[in-house]
C-alpha cells in the first residue's frame, strides 16, 4: 500500500483545503454549539445513539465506527441523520482496543476507510488515535504524509491526545507515542480530549494556548482526577478540570474548530428519563459558557 494515500482523488479533491490554522479574533463572539459522540453509546445499535442524541436537542453527531455495520455503511449513516433531523460533522476511526480488528488491523488502511465514508457524509473530520511505539512506519506516515493526504482528500486527519495505561500500583506504561505535550509537536492537527489531558497530568488551558493553531476538534468531558479516565458529565462537581473557564477561553479566542461531548453514560443507559436529563445538562452547560455572536444589527 502507498503511504501517501489512495491513487485517485477522492471526493473533494479540488474544492476547498482543510483546516490549515484559524484566524483569532479575540473579541469574536461564538455560534459554536456541542456535538454529541456515539462513543458514548458504544454498546448501543447505531440509530439509538442518534436518536437519543437528536431528542436532546443536539444538532451534530459524532460517529464512532464500531462492529456494527450501520456505523461502516454510509448510505445507513445518511439515512439516519435525516430520519432524526442532525448531521454527521466528524467520523472516529476505529481505534479503540475493542474495535482493533474493525476494517482491518493496518491504521493507515482504516484511515483510508474512515475517509471515504467521512466524503460520503460530507464530514470534514475524520479522529484517529496516535500510533503505538513500535510501528515506526504509521508514525512516519502521520509526520510526514498525514497534512498532504488531508488537503488532497479535503477532508481533516487528526489525531487525538491519549494518555499512559497504568499497570500495578505505582507504574504508568506508555504505549502510544506523542503523550507529553513536545511529544504532540510532530502531529499537524490534533483533537484535544480533555479526560484524557487530566490522565496525563496535561494542564487543558495550556495545551490550548500551545496548540491553538493545530487543534480542529474537541472531546469534551470531565475527569474525577483519580488516575483514569473517568469521562464525567461537563457539570459534574467531582470534576477537576475548569471547563467553564475552558469553554469561555474557545469562544473569546475565536475558536473556530468543533466540540464533541464523549462521555461514560453507562450509569444512566437503564433509565431513559435520566439519560435524556443528562444529555441535556450537558449541551445546556456549554452552551451556557459559548457566548452567543449578537446578531447583525442589534
Amino acid at each position: 500500500m502507498d503511504d501517501t494515500g489512495p491513487a485517485e482523488p477522492g471526493r473533494y479533491n479540488g474544492g476547498p483545503t482543510p483546516f490549515l490554522g484559524w484566524n483569532r479574533r479575540p473579541d469574536l463572539r461564538t455560534t459554536l454549539r456541542p456535538y454529541f459522540s456515539t462513543a458514548s453509546f458504544v454498546r448501543l445499535p447505531m440509530r439509538a445513539g442518534f436518536r437519543h442524541i437528536a431528542e436532546a436537542g443536539y444538532d451534530g453527531v459524532e460517529i464512532m465506527v464500531t462492529h456494527d455495520p450501520a456505523t461502516q455503511e454510509p448510505r445507513q449513516l445518511a439515512k439516519a441523520a435525516k430520519e432524526f433531523g442532525v448531521r454527521v460533522p466528524v467520523v472516529h476511526a476505529p481505534f479503540l482496543l475493542i474495535t482493533r480488528r474493525v476494517w482491518g488491523t493496518d491504521p493507515i488502511g482504516k484511515i483510508y476507510r474512515a475517509v471515504q465514508v467521512a466524503e460520503a457524509v460530507e464530514a470534514p473530520l475524520v479522529v484517529i488515535h496516535p500510533p503505538y511505539r513500535w510501528p515506526v512506519r504509521f508514525r512516519r506516515w502521520i509526520e510526514c504524509n498525514l497534512a498532504e493526504f488531508s488537503a488532497r482528500t479535503g477532508v481533516t486527519v487528526a489525531v487525538e491526545n491519549m494518555f499512559p495505561i497504568t499497570l500495578g500500583a505505582d507504574r504508568g506504561v506508555t504505549f502510544h507515542a506523542g503523550q507529553e505535550l513536545e511529544e504532540l509537536d510532530a502531529n499537524p492537527y490534533l483533537v484535544l480530549d480533555t479526560s484524557h489531558a487530566a490522565v496525563a497530568g496535561i494542564d487543558i488551558l495550556e495545551a490550548y494556548r500551545r496548540y491553538r493553531d493545530k487543534i480542529v476538534h474537541v472531546h469534551l468531558s470531565n475527569n474525577a482526577g483519580k488516575g483514569w479516565d473517568s469521562h464525567l458529565p461537563v457539570y459534574d462537581e467531582a470534576g477537576v478540570l475548569p471547563l467553564d473557564e475552558f469553554l469561555e477561553l474557545l469562544a473569546n479566542d475565536g475558536y473556530r474548530g468543533t466540540i464533541s461531548i464523549e462521555l461514560n453514560l453507562q450509569p444512566y443507559l437503564q433509565d431513559e428519563e435520566a439519560l435524556h436529563e443528562v444529555l441535556i445538562r450537558n449541551r445546556e452547560f456549554c452552551e451556557a459558557h459559548l457566548p452567543m455572536k449578537e446578531p447583525a444589527g442589534s
